[in-house]
């Protein structure tokens, strides 16, 4: 038996209203119309993301042959065909040789590009694990084992960026820098809280407020000062020192021709799902599109508002769609597999035991979730009933961080394959209206 079948249909016709409102192609062809292009020797197109192929797609749908040379890094099977920009598939979210090599080739396009060229640059979320270009000494391997030790720490996108800024030789407005004189126009599909510039796959274009101390904040904050590679150590305390030249801030002249526009957000996809919702004849309610913290609180906390809805009618009364976008962080405790999506819904379901009449779900705009082929799950108050009767245990899946092997057996993943897009998560409660009331 599958959750309630009505309020699962919604739930999916929800959330695809909401990755329509992130079509990359249409923001990139918007945004490209209103610009004049005439005045350039030569168009050159870089990038990096989950939905970098969508976007390039689009850009060789406006500027067709005035594209002289392109090359795009995106993850390993969101693959779009291309005409005239070359695409890189590569490892996320943890970088590999293939990433480097399409980074060290996207430098190189960037270094000779001269000050009658446009470099068109399409980032999205994902952007930094798949623009990874070591500065020296550090090796990718090295780079790696830092970025699964602060995964593993649960440390959010902020934190991780600010160390992936300072281990590289292209992220942090190092990418500008390189193309510097030429004219440097960054179209960014928004993937982090708040849209801000120089977080957006590590801000390859945009200045960049952090420094090499916040970084060597980030690594004494979560106590890895002797678990982080010697060369990872050797490169952050000698930026901090000041002996190594930080990455361009703002007011730096490589930035003087250079321009970052977000075409897409998760606030836009976000306002698509609450009014495809209202058309369904739910009451829509905006939770927030900047949820941030630990993932099993958030649920929680999701859960108990919906409760809410459900015996007293407040905030809300039934029928009610809860909504809110944003990025959670996972902090792991076991070996299991799963992402932030699968561990809300599985964290809901708890929350959520006996109480009928209400669906929780979470996907990612991409459609992945972690190192997984689902974007995510949906719960309600029967999925641990119903895993009861399969030998599953919801409370030990959790303590192990066991998510998609929970919800796999229940067919309660949400699979969708690549979208094309990534703008964050989106979360979506229904509670159903009860005959009796």
């Amino acid at each position: 038996m599958q959750p309630e079948t009505t309020l699962r249909r919604h739930a999916l016709s929800i959330f695809r209203a909401s990755l329509a409102a992130a079509d990359p192609r249409q923001a990139v062809t918007r945004a490209l119309r209103d610009l004049d292009t005439g005045s350039f020797s030569r168009i050159i197109v870089v990038g990096a993301g989950k939905a970098s192929a969508a976007m390039a797609q689009a850009a060789e749908k406006v500027l067709g042959r005035r594209i002289t040379a392109g090359l795009i890094n995106t993850k390993d099977g969101h693959f779009a065909p291309l005409r005239r920009i070359e695409l890189n598939e590569c490892s996320h979210p943890v970088p590999d040789q293939r990433g480097v090599d399409g980074a060290r080739r996207i430098a190189a396009l960037a270094r000779d590009a001269g000050p009658s060229d446009l470099v068109l640059a399409l980032i999205s979320g994902g952007g930094s694990a798949l623009l990874p270009l070591p500065a020296e000494p550090v090796t990718l391997a090295e780079k790696q084992d830092t970025t699964r030790l602060l995964l593993a720490c649960g440390a959010n996108i902020h934190e991780l960026n600010a160390i992936r800024k300072h281990l590289s030789a292209i992220k942090g407005g190092q990418l500008a820098r390189l193309a510097a004189p030429a004219t440097v126009y960054a179209l960014l599909l928004s993937d982090v809280i708040g849209d801000p510039l120089d977080v957006i796959g590590s801000g390859p274009a945009a200045p960049d407020p952090s420094t090499f101390q916040d970084a060597w904040s980030v690594i004494r904050k979560y106590g890895l000062e002797r678990k982080i590679p010697a060369a990872v150590r050797a490169r952050l305390q000698e930026g901090f020192s000041g002996a190594l030249p930080d990455t361009p801030k703002p007011g730096d002249p490589c930035f003087n021709s250079t321009r970052n526009v977000i075409v897409g957000s998760n606030r836009l996809a976000v306002d698509a799902a609450a009014a495809k919702a209202q058309a369904l004849g739910y009451q829509s309610l905006v939770l927030s599109t900047t949820i941030e913290g630990e993932t099993r609180d958030v649920a929680a906390m999701h859960a108990a508002i919906a409760r809410e809805s459900f015996t007293s009618g407040r905030p809300a009364p039934p029928p009610l769609c809860l909504i809110s976008g944003g990025e959670t962080t996972v902090t792991l405790r076991g070996k299991g597999l799963g992402g932030r999506n699968h561990e809300f819904a599985l964290a809901a379901a708890l929350a959520l035991e006996g109480i009928p009449g209400i669906l929780a779900f979470s996907a990612g705009t991409d459609g992945t979730d972690g190192p997984t082929d689902a974007a995510g799950a949906c719960a309600d108050g029967a999925t641990l009933l119903r895993a009861a009767a399969l030998g599953l245990n919801a409370s030990d899946s959790l303590a192990r961080n066991d998510s998609y092997h929970f919800f796999q057996p229940l067919n309660d993943l949400i699979i969708t394959g690549p979208t094309g897009t990534n703008v964050m998560d989106i979360r979506i409660l229904l509670v159903k209206q009860q005959k009796n009331r």
